[in-house]
């Protein structure tokens, strides 16, 4: 099983090139965001010590994270310092639950791939777990008009998220294989199954 990490900046188009490949090949996909969303409920890993870090009154009434609570709390935080804790929780978790579904899946034996989609897999030092990097690059007027389309995004919105996230350069310096997902999802596809057979 080849453990491969997907990674590009926001408005890239990172779930269309998942969801092509889960289409072309026996594979498991895990996206980090959506596994960090769920160690932070009740009764799992992260719940605990980001209760303990935020207060109650990062909690619904459902006694459940909230997460719109949380992100506000992170952002009026003019420091960064609360977000390098909460990060300091969630990461470490998130690659240590990655780590224990890579081996359960090599030892089911079903799998073909073990995909890892997040925007800082290279920050994170994803390429020590990974058996290779993929980069998933977009023109930037493409971005932004997707983020615009997509999710109603202002240009400032995108211009701070941009400028926090790496630059072209990092990810191609780090990344083995690059796809281009600046034009139509057919042209993406040919590139990813050639990317899949080898070639």
């Amino acid at each position: 099983m080849k453990v491969i990490g997907i990674t590009g900046g926001v408005g890239a188009g990172k779930s269309e090139v998942l969801n092509i490949i889960r289409s072309l090949c026996s594979c498991i996909i895990v996206k980090a965001d959506d596994l960090a969303r769920s160690l932070e409920v009740r009764g799992e890993v992260c719940y605990r010590p980001l209760v303990e870090l935020l207060g109650d009154e990062v909690l619904g009434d459902d006694g459940q994270i909230d997460a719109k609570k949380m992100a506000h709390m992170i952002f009026a935080d003019d420091s960064e310092d609360l977000l390098a804790k909460v990060n300091a929780i969630v990461h470490p978790a998130v690659k240590e639950r990655i780590l224990s579904m890579i081996d359960d899946a090599r030892a089911d034996g079903k799998a073909d791939y073990f995909f890892i989609e997040a925007a800082l897999l290279i920050e994170d030092h994803y390429d020590k777990i990974v058996d290779e990097l993929w980069y998933v690059y977009a023109d930037e007027d493409v971005r932004r008009q997707r983020l615009k389309e997509t999710r109603g995004y202002s240009d400032e919105k995108i211009d701070d998220i941009m400028s926090s996230q790496s630059s072209d350069e990092v990810f191609r310096k780090h990344c083995k294989v690059i796809i281009d997902n600046s034009s139509s999802l057919s042209i993406t596809r040919t590139q990813i199954e050639r990317y899949l057979s080898g070639r």
